[in-house]
């Protein structure tokens, strides 16, 4: 079998060869009035090299080129058939000027198809580049002599270029297309069964909306869950990890330990200790100090943070409390 780093390379060839093809992946296909060069590759786009968007890697530069994409994207007028049919024929003559204005006319075609696809693993530029990918194809392919438009015949293309893209690419673990097709779909039922039922769809009515069996709903809920570093941050406001928060299941319960063996005193005592916030989402949380006892939604809308948020918050705090406890303990022992 070959090594980790010989299928890395071979997977680096395979898209360079892609991209000599059919233009750079790391750029988006940008509008512009420039001409093309006569000499410019019967296969590939060849806009003005200003016109050429690297594809940026902080969230804020993302915003800020697709904003600049769309705008220019909506400037490009749309075509009448009659135009569509001259281009296509001209396309089909070897004309590369007419198949960059074909393209370059059905751009937002291919930005309201990648939207569907958002969320299943990899960025909405990402998805664009790849969509213009199919979208070149099928500028290649087409015959309007046919009877069909372009956005009708280049919509499986489209589709299917952003399909692979996040079989291969999307995910930590790799999916089949078959199963990111499923995925897909799941999230269309989803938003269908929402609308009717007024509420979340059960995995049942999923199933029996998408005629799959219910544990294959299940499986298709759990392969849509992006994996999570343990490192990663759990806010911007402190340096507490995830790995800080996921319970070690041999380890004793923080929550039991503080019913079981712990006073109001000893609590009173202790929470001083805790930064402000969490000794208060305690407070609120068991009803400390005379309070109710208050869910964690309720504590969520009290400070304006969502539930899985003040449930990570807790489980810090339990934490903090459960070695302070120890330490407590061991002071104890020695004296």
């Amino acid at each position: 079998m070959p090594s980790p780093t010989l299928r890395t390379l071979r997977k680096v060839k395979c898209r360079a060869s892609v991209a000599q093809r059919l233009g750079s992946r790391s750029r988006l296909v940008f509008p512009s009035k420039a001409k093309v060069s006569e000499s410019a590759p019967a296969k590939a786009i060849a806009p003005a090299a200003s016109n050429n968007i690297e594809v940026p890697t902080t969230p804020l530069a993302m915003g800020d080129a697709l904003t600049m994409y769309m705008r220019a994207v909506g400037e490009v007028p749309l075509l009448t058939p009659k135009e569509e049919a001259k281009l296509a024929a001209k396309v089909r003559r070897g004309d590369d000027r007419a198949r960059e204005h074909l393209i370059r006319a059905n751009l937002r075609f291919v930005i309201k198809i990648a939207r569907e696809y958002e969320h299943l693993g990899l960025p909405l530029l990402d998805l664009i580049n790849e969509g213009n990918i199919g979208l070149m194809l099928a500028v290649d392919r087409f015959d309007p002599r046919k009877g069909a438009k372009l956005t009708t015949y280049s919509s499986w293309w489209i589709r299917q270029s952003i399909r692979r893209a996040l079989a291969s690419q999307g995910k930590t673990i790799r999916l089949p297309v078959y199963v990111v097709d499923q995925v897909y779909h799941l999230g269309k039922a989803e938003v269908r069964l929402r609308e009717e039922l007024g509420r979340d769809a059960t995995p049942e009515e999923l199933a029996e909306e998408m005629k799959l069996s219910t544990d294959r709903v299940s499986e298709l809920l759990t392969a849509r869950v992006r994996p999570t570093s343990l490192d990663a941050p759990l806010g911007d406001d402190d340096s507490s990890r995830l790995a800080d928060v996921v319970a070690d299941e041999n380890a004793e319960v923080p929550g039991q330990s503080l019913d079981q063996g712990t006073s109001l005193e000893m609590l009173r005592e202790l929470l001083p200790k805790l930064p402000a916030r969490e000794a208060n989402i305690l407070r609120l949380r068991f009803g400390l100090d005379g309070g109710v006892e208050k869910t964690l939604e309720e504590i969520g809308a009290l400070m304006r943070l969502t539930r899985e948020r003040i449930r990570q918050l807790q489980n810090v705090a339990l934490a903090k409390l459960r070695r302070m406890m120890q330490e407590r303990d061991s002071v104890v022992v020695a004296a």
